[in-house]
Formats: C-alpha cells, sequence, structure tokens
C-alpha cells in the first residue's frame, strides 16, 4: 500500500509538472476573436461599482460601463436586516476597503459574450450580468462573508471564486451559477488559477493581511498561508504547497509567505509570485518543487517603510507575462511605479510613473502590459518591448482586476444605460 501511494504522488507531481501553465495565456489572449464578437478589456472599478470596457489593444478607447450593481438596493436592504452580515459589510469596507464599499472584484465574459461574471467582495456573491439589458441574470452567494478573486476555465465554460472569510473556493457554470464543487484552502484564498489544460486548479492563500502585526516577528500570528492544487474534475486536492519551506530553504527565513499575484511561464515549468510587503518577486520551479532566483525591485523613496500603512500588506501587487514568454510586467504598487523586466536576466527596464498600480495583465495583441492604476482612476499600458509607456485611459473609481474577455459585436453599453 504504501509503495502505491508513493507511486500515486510521484505520478501526480510529475503530471502538474508538465500541465502547469497560465490562465488564459497571453499566446491565446492574442488570437482573433470569434466571429460576431468583439475582443475587449474589462476594467473594474471597485469602488464605484461598475466595469469599464475598453479596446483590447491600439488606443485602448472606450467601448461602454456596466453597473455592476444593479441590484444594489436588495442587497443592502438584505444586510441591513441581518446583524451578522451588516457586520462584514462595515468591516469590509473599514478594512480592506480602505473607508470604501468592494462592488467589483473580479470579472469574466461569457463565452457568446452576451453576459459579464463579477465577484462582489461587499456583498459575498457572485453575480452574472446580461450585457445587453444590464440586468442579473444569476446571483450565487459565497460562503462567509467575502468574495474574491476569481479564475476562468481554459473554455471559458466555469469560473472558480475564493470565499476569503470561509476558506473556501467554488467552482461555477459560468453560464448558470450552478456550483459544480468546491474544496478548501488556507486562510483567506486569494488568486486562482486554472492550468492551460484545465486539469487542475491552484489556489493562494494570503492569511490576514489587515492586522498591524506586520513585523516579521509576527508574521506567524496571520494564519495558514499555502497553496492548494485539487483536480478540477473532482475538486479533490493533489498538492499542498508551503512557501514557508521553500522560502526558508532559500534563505528567506524574514519574509512571508502569503503568495499574491503569480504567473506562470509560457514553458509551463516555472512560477513566478509576490509575496505580502516585498518589493520584487521569486520564480519556483515546479518540477525540482523550489525556489529558484529571486529579483528584488527598486523603492520608492518617497515610501514609506512602516509596513502598516501599505494598502494590504502588498508592497508589490500585480505579474503578467508577454505571449513570447521573455518578460515580466509588475505593478511595484506602494512604490508607484511599473516596469518590464526580462525574464532572463532579470534585469528591471524604465520606472514607468503610476499611482497605486494594483494589477498588470497583457493587452489583446501581446504587445502592451496593461496595468491599473488605482490611485489615478486610470488604466495605462506599457510596451513590452521598450519598457516604456504607451498610453493611459480614463475609468471609473479605484480600478483594480483588469480582464480579457469578448463582448458582441456593435456592443456600446446596456440599453438600460
Amino acid at each position: 500500500m504504501a509503495a502505491s501511494r508513493t507511486r500515486h504522488l510521484c505520478s501526480v507531481t510529475a503530471a502538474l509538472a508538465l500541465t502547469v501553465a497560465g490562465p488564459a495565456t497571453a499566446a491565446a489572449a492574442a488570437s482573433a476573436a470569434p466571429d460576431g464578437l468583439r475582443e475587449v478589456l474589462f476594467v473594474g472599478n471597485n469602488w464605484d461599482g461598475t466595469a469599464d470596457v475598453i479596446e483590447s489593444s491600439g488606443h485602448f478607447a472606450k467601448v461602454g460601463r456596466i453597473d455592476v450593481v444593479p441590484d444594489k438596493d436588495a442587497r443592502m436592504a438584505e444586510i441591513n436586516a441581518d446583524p451578522i452580515k451588516w457586520i462584514y459589510f462595515q468591516a469590509i469596507r473599514n478594512s480592506v476597503g480602505e473607508g470604501h464599499d468592494q462592488f467589483a472584484d473580479d470579472m469574466y465574459s461569457t463565452p457568446d459574450g452576451r453576459s459579464v461574471v463579477v465577484s462582489r467582495p461587499s456583498f459575498a456573491d457572485v453575480v452574472s450580468i446580461d450585457l445587453a439589458s444590464g440586468k442579473v441574470n444569476w446571483r450565487f452567494p459565497v460562503s462567509g462573508y467575502r468574495a474574491d478573486h476569481m479564475a476562468v476555465s481554459p473554455d471559458g465554460t466555469r469560473v472558480a471564486v475564493s470565499a476569503s472569510t470561509a476558506n473556501t473556493v467554488h467552482v461555477l457554470d459560468i453560464g448558470t451559477g450552478r456550483q459544480l464543487g468546491s474544496f478548501a484552502t488556507g486562510d483567506k484564498p486569494h488568486e486562482n488559477i486554472f492550468t492551460k489544460d484545465g486539469k487542475y486548479i491552484w489556489n493562494m492563500s494570503i492569511g490576514d493581511v489587515n492586522t498591524a502585526l506586520d513585523d516579521p516577528v509576527w508574521d506567524w500570528t496571520k494564519g495558514d498561508r499555502h497553496l492548494t492544487v485539487v483536480d478540477a474534475t473532482t475538486y479533490k486536492q493533489v498538492k499542498v504547497i508551503d512557501m514557508r519551506q521553500r522560502l526558508d530553504a532559500f534563505g528567506l527565513r524574514n519574509f512571508s509567505d502569503a503568495v499574491r499575484p503569480a504567473v506562470f511561464a509560457a514553458d509551463e515549468s516555472k512560477l513566478y509570485f509576490q509575496v505580502s510587503f516585498f518589493n520584487g518577486f521569486l520564480e519556483y520551479d515546479v518540477a525540482t518543487d523550489k525556489i529558484t532566483r529571486m529579483k528584488t525591485l527598486p523603492k520608492n523613496p518617497a515610501t514609506s517603510e512602516d509596513r502598516t500603512t501599505w494598502v494590504n500588506d502588498s508592497r508589490h501587487h500585480g505579474i503578467s507575462m508577454n505571449p513570447e514568454g521573455t518578460k515580466l510586467c509588475v505593478a511595484g504598487t506602494m512604490d508607484d511605479y511599473a516596469t518590464v523586466v526580462d525574464r532572463a536576466s532579470l534585469q528591471e527596464g524604465p520606472l514607468v510613473t503610476t499611482s497605486k498600480p494594483y494589477w498588470a495583465t497583457v493587452s489583446g495583441d501581446g504587445r502592451d502590459c496593461i496595468v491599473s492604476e488605482s490611485g489615478a482612476d486610470q488604466v495605462t499600458a506599457i510596451d513590452f518591448a521598450t519598457g516604456r509607456k504607451v498610453t493611459s485611459v480614463p475609468v471609473g473609481d479605484h480600478p483594480q482586476r483588469v480582464r480579457l474577455g469578448h463582448v458582441q459585436a456593435g456592443w456600446t453599453g446596456p440599453s438600460g444605460g
């Protein structure tokens, strides 16, 4: 029996090493839109409950805007009638929300370009919004009291959403909102990633990022943080990666093991990830299960060294990779810049001034890195080839997640506004 279990674990590790990849890789992102659809970027404006839809490349001109809280009155009535929900609603506003409600954390369009699915932290749910009418198609309340990051399967039919106060990830049918499965995670699940073949889901838990116990000596108080890898059909756990052990082995005992945004290499062998409090990122080799390189990026002299002033423990939050797998783009959140880093040498390019950049993704044609400037209410495109700024486009209040998706050709916004 022991030998059988050992063989099984070895086969799972080998399978993970062979199949791991980023969600909707840049190569796929650069593909042509299906007939009758237009490729766009959805920009979630978390604090005002809207999503701006802009061109996916070129001039990034505005296409339309969506109200992602059309049912706000009904949701607020529910919250005000339930003391526990009200307490959590207020806690989200006054902690992670920085004094604001969180209405649009993450979003993905349906394969037919007729709806967009949005996770709404303050309402603890996921909704599907009809892009033609602006009305809610379906609503899924998550376990606990807050919804967070999502991921979409490569075929676009499933979304995984983190229920951050319940240490759970729900996997939903993107068309109907029906739960297909769920799985347990570490404390405060955050980022989710489907592997390229859709066989596995990786989840990163970040622990409690709202306390003032930010000195490394108190890191243990942040909770149980690890990567959970599950089978995307059975939702059974196949591997747990405790980055604490890998960081210690690399000589980084004072580093947080809260893995924040991450991106997989184009060759499916490496994971590049950020951790709480660190101005830079690390490289993890999937096959050997080891951290292999670290990149420290410049600090902004104007940024306070008081960790308690950094938003939700993030010094840097946002990382993406170009289609060729040769360049990384990093959002230096608290240092107010974004930069393109050569993957081979880990040499950074120009530090492009941005205001609290919160996310980094790839344009539809794969040429530019797109960062959301949450402090300036705009998104900025940076050329992967030169590392220079291309353009900035104004959006709504506190843009965070930016996702590639599709709308119907000719769409300019819901008919109701």
